[in-house]
């Protein structure tokens, strides 16, 4: 039997082919299975900014928004300028220490400096 591949983002494995796409039951997502296949081989681990740019461990970056702190009264504030980042796996790519603490971010709210 063809093992169809899980949902790129609910991760469900319940997925089912629906003429040329591919379809999450739980979640409703559609995608097709040649954007899987590519997305896989072009998936190179590279962290990108805002921008565009690459980041790599040891950057120094700026906040572009505010953030609120989950869980505290802190908000990191807009251009707040952060040294010696460490690119980490998972959906907050970077790990760095601020002033108000340790804090992992994720890089679409943080440019290059």
């Amino acid at each position: 039997m063809n093992e169809l591949p899980p949902c790129p983002q609910c991760a469900s494995a319940h997925t089912y082919p629906d003429r040329e796409f591919l379809v999450c039951p739980e979640c409703g997502h559609e995608w097709s299975p040649d954007e899987a296949a590519t997305a896989e081989a072009s998936g190179d681990g590279e962290v990108k900014d805002a921008n565009g740019t690459v980041l790599a461990d040891g950057d120094s970056v700026v906040l572009i928004k505010d953030l609120k702190v989950k869980g505290s009264s802190t908000t990191l504030k807009v251009g707040t300028k952060i040294k010696k980042i460490r690119l980490v796996g998972g959906d907050h790519e970077v790990d760095c220490k601020t002033d108000a603490g340790s804090f992992m971010l994720k890089a679409c709210y943080l440019k290059k400096a």
